[in-house]
């Protein structure tokens, strides 16, 4: 899992049959100062995270459990929405 923003929404009114009924957003991985570390990409939304939300997303096989949908072409998944992080000494 990493920590991302949301840029964006992303709609697409043609598209594989299963991802009808997703949320679609642009999300950039960012680092512990909230930093850009990645470039963008498109995620899921499990959540209802909002344009500018610090997001906890999953990659993979598990972006695709975590959205209910085992078949489906997903590689990126928004499973919590952040409230704050806290980093201790180093």
């Amino acid at each position: 899992m990493f920590l991302a923003k949301v840029r964006g929404t992303v709609v697409s009114t043609s598209k594989d049959e299963r991802l009808v009924g997703f949320k679609l957003m642009l999300i950039e991985q960012i680092g512990l100062q909230q930093e850009p570390v990645g470039r963008p990409e498109i995620a899921v939304d499990t959540v209802g995270a909002g344009t500018g939300s610090i997001v906890i997303v999953t990659k993979g096989s598990s972006a695709r459990f975590a959205a209910d949908r085992k078949d489906a072409p997903i590689d990126s998944t928004i499973v919590g929405i952040v409230d704050t992080v806290e980093i201790g000494p180093a």
